[in-house]
């Protein structure tokens, strides 16, 4: 037990050292490293006994904790120190670079992983990820067709001389939102570099590494399934199952599978691993058994069992190397290495010391696989199935001592109902102990879940991933082309066929889980540990009763609830807070403003009491991808915003109405706000997208100059413009935008969109009041925020929404400064991530995502 509490605590340790904002120097490390000695020390020396061994446990388990936090701290160190020098940032370098990944091609781009070679200047990490602009490209609505000029077939092991504008990895920051810098500087990348000019292929370097020899063997699968997976459906589906190579499954069938609670099943897990694993630990095992040298059978040379548990572990490396090596396949692999060395080593080990040393063997090869959520769901559901087997198992064993008299026939024909109460008792308990864990990411729990997975496991497990696999390997031998088309042709119907209630369940509503405190999380978590926590029974006993003694015969009842199993069910009530959490809300006439970092876009959320409004919905960026649904629709759901009271398009620019779409069709809109027509504007795009037509709003109507409303005692007025009758039909003019006031009991706000210093100039003719809170017009440009408006608005806070070195320049030098003269302190999301501010009779308060979450690898400081 001791051996289990110290790999928890080392756990605890690394992830510790990845929540710090800043790593400590080498010196700190050194002063603090005396506490665990000292820790011992005093264990040793203390009395009673049982005292001291409690000490000395504790004092381990310190030790354990300090040495997986200095770890993490070394790991980290190092790799900050590949960064990519100041002098290169946002300029052109001449680089070698060798294809260090499976290549991802979009209709826009081509992306993909690399090594530097060498480069000019020097000052380049030694692993970057490269992104190849698409000739010819018209933009966010471009049809997807293959790009003019073509792409030459790109390779990993392949080395191109190429000129990158390189930058430092930087991407959007939200609470409680997916943080793709940790994602990014997990893998190594250090800094992103897009193409100019036309790279030069320079050579092959097939066998430069295993990264590259496998993904070769990805690279070569991928083109043999292709042509019989082009245009089929789910052909990208089957692909991701062959070789976990999920480019290219649409965005909606990945809500469907969030939805259902089948993502696990729909990209390589640990199932699957396990399943080949022990396919090829079945046929090795018999081949060894049948198998002689010089006379003698080599099961009587060496175990066919162990032989068996060293053929599983070489099937689960290869398929873990051609499916990418990701956080569930390492974790898997690791398992089963730890269990055929157990076999060859004759060693009993329990399941709990399997997920023990697994996760050691983990963390040390990938000390940052702590931060992906996978990693945690993976082994957890691997312990709750531990855990309700040996219940089961346990049930089972007692209740047959218990009724060894009982016929033969009786015992064969509840074998099946026995069997089918397990999987059932075993979805039931994956479910609600994941379920924590999911409500932490996704904000939702599904119902429906359960019934989703009792028949998507067997269909996927037993039919679909093994086809794909036999699929992938037909492909890639010349001549077996109806061979190929007759497998398509099973799996993809077994596939479509399972995927049709799959979307019916996924249309039913799901649980909202907004977020909460962590200790929500974590009592839940604690309670789905005490319901399945394996328990003590005693067997019933024959003799106790008429009703006791049938039931023994029957095998129904096994066992008798004895200490504190009787009430371990009452455990899973401590879902309860996690589930009925609410969201915190303002008060009467208060109000909440969340200035969503976007990139180079708009989007604000304003909170009252009851009531929620967004204006501008950020930046759409290609056909199957906007702000809308990835920053807006999470940010819902994460502060309990289940419908909008209003919606706001200041303009139709796309930097500001390009997730319209998605909103619509996540929550419900009771009235919407546009200096343009709206309705039209969405068939408009409907028509270019080929999607299917969006929900709109209950009503819509022109945002007109004087229009005022409240809600929860908070005032919304229309300051612009003037007069909606002049504006130009379809007009995409910056001057033409909304500008909603928002005056609540205690502080004001005001939403500029994109005016310039022309309607600015007009606003302070018709007698601008002050505001505590502005958002700069138009990501501060310097066709904006003219000294006269910043005079006249006076404002104690300035927030500028803008993206990383965006090709506007925005926000401008000269348009901060005169926010500085007027005394505004400055806000901008390129900096600081979104910002939140807080209007209350205390006071109005302002803070950053990065002030209040910000981890060493954010390569920018608040």
């Amino acid at each position: 037990m001791l051996g289990r509490a110290m790999v928890a605590a080392g756990l605890g340790g690394v992830l510790g050292a990845h929540r710090l904002a800043d790593l400590p120097d080498s010196g700190t490390l050194a002063l603090a490293s005396a506490l665990p000695g000292l820790a011992i020390w005093t264990a040793r020396r203390a009395r009673p006994a049982r005292i001291a061994g409690l000490l000395r446990g504790l004092a381990w388990c310190l030790l354990a904790a300090w040495a997986g936090f200095v770890f993490a701290v070394s790991c980290a160190q190092v790799r900050l120190d590949q960064t990519l020098a100041d002098g290169n940032v946002d300029r052109v370098s001449r680089v070698a670079v060798r294809v260090d990944s499976l290549p991802r091609q979009r209709p826009d781009r081509l992306e993909f992983e690399a090594v530097v070679l060498e480069a000019r200047p020097g000052g380049v990490p030694a692993r970057i990820r490269v992104r190849w602009p698409a000739g010819g490209w018209r933009g966010p609505y471009a049809p997807e067709r293959p790009p003019d000029p073509p792409f030459p077939e790109v390779r990993p092991g392949q080395v191109w001389r190429m000129a990158l504008v390189l930058r430092p990895v930087r991407a959007t920051q939200n609470l409680h939102a997916f943080d793709y810098e940790a994602h990014a500087f997990a893998s190594g990348i250090r800094a992103q570099g897009t193409v100019r000019g036309v790279p030069e292929w320079l050579r092959d370097e097939d066998w430069a590494g295993l990264s590259v020899i496998a993904g070769r063997a990805r690279h070569a699968v991928r083109q043999a399934m292709e042509p019989h997976l082009r245009d089929l459906r789910y052909g990208a589906v089957l692909r991701a199952l062959a070789i976990g190579d999920q480019d290219g499954v649409d965005a909606a069938d990945w809500t469907v599978f969030n939805r259902t609670g089948i993502t696990h099943l729909v990209s390589i897990s640990g199932s699957h691993i396990t399943m080949l694993a022990g396919a090829g630990a079945l046929a090795a095992s018999a081949l060894w058994r049948r198998l002689r040298w010089r006379g003698r059978c080599l099961a009587e040379r060496w175990p066919a069992r162990r032989a068996g548990a060293l053929a599983a572990l070489l099937v689960a490396w290869l398929y873990c190397l051609l499916a990418g090596w990701g956080v569930p396949a390492r974790r898997t692999f690791m398992m089963l290495a730890v269990v055929a060395g157990s076999q060859a080593l004759q060693l009993r080990l329990s399941g709990s010391r399997v997920l023990a040393l697994a996760a050691v063997a983990v963390v040390l090869t990938d000390p940052w696989s702590v931060l992906a959520g996978g990693f945690w769901l993976s082994f957890l559901a691997v312990a709750v199935l531990l855990a309700v087997g040996a219940n089961a198992q346990e049930r089972s064993g007692v209740s047959e001592s218990a009724s060894d008299h009982a016929a033969m026939p009786v015992r064969r024909r509840d074998r099946w109902a026995r069997g089918l109460a397990l999987a059932a008792r075993l979805q039931w308990a994956v479910t609600w102990a994941l379920a924590p864990l999911l409500a932490w990411v996704f904000h939702e729990v599904s119902l429906v879940s359960p019934l989703a997975n009792a028949y998507a496991i067997p269909v996927i497990e037993l039919l679909v991933t093994p086809m794909s696999l036999l699929l992938a390997a037909v492909s890639l031998v010349p001549g077996l082309d109806p061979v190929a088309a007759g497998l398509v042709r099973l799996v993809h119907g077994a596939l479509a066929l399972m995927m049709q209630p799959t979307e019916w369940l996924a249309a039913l509503p799901a649980w909202p889980v907004p977020a909460g405190p962590a200790w929500v999380y974590g009592l839940a978590l604690a309670g789905a540990a005490v319901a399945l926590w394996p328990g003590r029974s005693t067997p019933c006993r024959p003799g106790g009763g008429d009703g006791a003694a049938q039931a023994c015969r029957r095998g129904t009842v096994g066992l008798r609830m004895s200490g504190p199993r009787a009430w371990r069910a009452w455990a899973w009530l401590a879902l309860l807070p996690m589930l009925l959490w609410p969201p915190a809300r303002p008060g009467e006439g208060e109000w909440d403003l969340h200035a969503l970092d976007v990139g180079q876009g708009s989007a604000l959320l304003v909170r009252t009491a009851r009531h929620a409004l967004l204006f501008d919905a950020g930046a759409r960026h290609a056909r199957d991808a906007d702000q809308g649904a990835r920053t807006i629709v999470p940010a819902l759901k994460a502060l309990g915003v289940r419908r909008l009271d209003a919606l706001v398009v200041s303009h139709a620019d796309l930097d500001h109405a390009g997730g319209v779409r998605s909103v619509l069709a996540a929550v419900p809109v009771a009235q919407a706000f546009a200096s343009f027509d709206l309705e039209a504007w969405l068939r408009a795009e409907t028509r270019k997208l080929d999607a299917a037509a969006t929900p709109l709003p209950l009503a819509a109507v022109p945002c007109r100059f004087g229009d005022r409303w409240r809600m929860d005692g908070v005032e919304f007025e229309f300051l612009w413009p003037l007069d909606v009758r002049t504006r130009r039909r379809g007009t995409e003019a910056n001057a033409g935008s909304c500008v909603l006031r928002v005056r609540g009991a205690h502080h004001s706000l005001l939403l500029t969109g994109d005016i310039e210093i022309r309607a600015e100039a007009a606003l302070v003719e018709r007698g601008l009041t002050p505001a505590d809170v502005v958002v700069a017009a138009h990501h501060g440009s310097r066709t904006s925020s003219s000294a006269a408006f910043a005079g006249a608005v006076a404002a104690r806070h300035v927030i500028v929404q803008s993206g990383a070195w965006n090709r506007h320049g925005h926000p401008d030098a000269a348009v901060l400064e005169r926010w500085r003269k007027v005394g505004s302190a400055l806000w901008r999301t390129d900096l600081q991530g979104g910002v939140n501010a807080r209007s209350r009779a205390a006071g109005l308060s302002l803070y950053s995502v990065l002030e209040s979450s910000r981890r060493y690898w954010h390569g920018r400081r608040p």
